[in-house]
């Protein structure tokens, strides 16, 4: 491997070359992508990485990508290929001109990964390599307050956007040992949400996340990425550390769990959510484009 101590540093992100891992330290510049704002630096172990690519990118860059061994960092099992390109952390982009540089520390790297035939037994590794944002954490979601504390998550709900299903439940709390895993779909994506999972199977949850007091919603700037994945990923590593493998993403639509069919929206309750949506658009939290697609959204469900 290179020099210990070798520094690599890109837009938005530097790459540090130690003995046995790679230690990134992110942008907290205002330009930077806000998730890597949030999660500052993080130390990603060779045993952690699978392979190396270097490939061109856009506008005069090429991009050094540590793509990352599944299993082994719950961020990124928790975002289940839904991260956009300029979010992940793994990729490292450059200037052109340092294409010559970044081969060379590519190189370097790929000759410090053990093959993955010696290093897996054919599944993912017992334990996550890399380690999660650290609790205590909370974010805002559409219609709750999610809180973790490194024992329980907790839901409190928000009269303003919460459903009726969701009040008549009343504020949620879960222990950690409670749960297999977590579930999280894109605030950047149509009906984001995050959801747990309980590892009780015949647990019967709603199809829809926002009947689900197992769940939390995500749109008109709620939940957003950089709040809402380190969250998860934080869940999902204490789920794991406290007993049986985790599930998350594409694993959770496959679970022998129980649906029940969503109850019909109460009238009134979605007469509430769109008076709301009224005043954040008054208020200029909200753009025309968004509340017309949101209160159609809403209407639909009548």
């Amino acid at each position: 491997m290179s020099r210990m101590g070798d520094v690599l540093a890109g837009f938005h992100a530097a790459w540090e070359f130690e003995s046995d891992s790679v230690l990134i330290r992110f942008e907290r510049g205002i330009r930077a992508p806000k998730l890597f704002q949030v999660l500052g630096e993080r130390r990603i172990p060779h045993e952690a990485i699978a392979a190396v690519t270097l490939t061109p990118g856009k506008r005069g860059t090429v991009v050094l990508h540590a793509v990352p061994r599944p299993g082994a960092d719950p961020l990124m099992e928790a975002a289940a290929g839904q991260l956009k390109q300029h979010s992940d952390p793994y990729r490292l982009v450059l200037p052109a001109e340092r294409e010559t540089l970044a081969e060379y520390y590519a190189d370097e790297l790929r000759a410090v990964l053990t093959p993955g035939d010696a290093r897996d037994d054919g599944g993912h590794p017992e334990r996550y390599l890399v380690a999660a944002p650290k609790p205590p954490l909370q974010f805002k979601a559409y219609d709750g307050k999610a809180s973790f504390d490194g024992e329980s998550v907790a839901f409190r709900w928000f009269w303003t956007g919460a459903s009726s299903a969701k009040w008549k439940a009343g504020d949620q709390s879960f222990r950690v040992r409670e749960l297999s895993g977590v579930e999280w779909r894109s605030p950047e994506v149509f009906q984001g949400h995050l959801r747990l999972l309980h590892r009780e199977a015949s647990v019967a949850r709603p199809a829809q996340a926002d009947q689900d007091p197992a769940s939390v919603v995500f749109g008109l700037g709620y939940g957003p990425v950089h709040e809402s994945l380190p969250f998860a990923a934080s869940v999902l590593a204490a789920v794991r550390a406290s007993g049986p493998p985790a599930v998350t993403g594409a694993e959770a639509e496959s679970l022998p769990v129980a649906r029940v069919r969503a109850p019909r929206p109460d009238p009134a309750d979605i007469a509430e959510r769109i008076r709301h949506l009224g005043e954040l658009h008054k208020a200029g939290l909200v753009t025309d484009t968004e509340f017309t697609t949101k209160k159609a959204e809403l209407l639909a469900e009548l």
